[in-house]
């Protein structure tokens, strides 16, 4: 049974997220398949940018991000998925090397008005790199079961 409910997502609390390491095949892999951009595939074109050497993609660093929210809660939630990304603002480059840390909060929760059985609530998730620097933050909303649907095993 899921650890976390609507209920438990309650306004101000935060969720930490456990380190990751990011990986240089894995920013080149990621840049080559999606966003093939020289500074993300090439330590000298990187150099050569405003980034100052090899980056990770910026949509790389939200699915590096995503990973990190699923271990920390989400994957023990009754997660029904989001209905939007407010927004995500990326802060500095993101490189291979890097061990990212970071935090989701709670800004907001409440039970829908159409959906009983379903809970909105609203995060905003930073990550930081291993000196302290915001690497990227983004605000999202969650759908999530109420502790009654979950126990009663209600379905959208």
């Amino acid at each position: 049974m899921s650890k976390y409910v609507l209920e438990d997502f309650t306004e101000g609390r935060v969720f930490d997220l456990a380190p990751y390491e990011v990986d240089r095949q894995e920013v080149i892999a990621f840049a080559e398949a999606y966003d093939p951009q020289p500074f993300h595939l090439d330590e000298e074109a990187g150099k050569a940018s405003m980034l100052g050497g090899l980056s990770a993609s910026g949509w790389h660093v939200c699915g590096m991000m995503m990973r990190m929210i699923c271990d920390a809660y989400l994957l023990d939630s009754t997660s029904q998925g989001t209905g939007s990304v407010d927004f995500v603002d990326w802060k500095v480059p993101v490189r291979p090397g890097d061990t990212l840390t970071g935090s989701s909060t709670v800004l907001s929760a409440r039970v829908s008005s159409k959906k009983p059985f379903l809970g909105l609530v609203n995060l905003r998730t930073e990550v930081r790199n291993q000196r302290g620097e915001t690497a990227a933050v983004c605000e999202h909303l969650l759908l999530c079961l109420t502790r009654q649907a979950r126990d009663e095993e209600v379905m959208a």
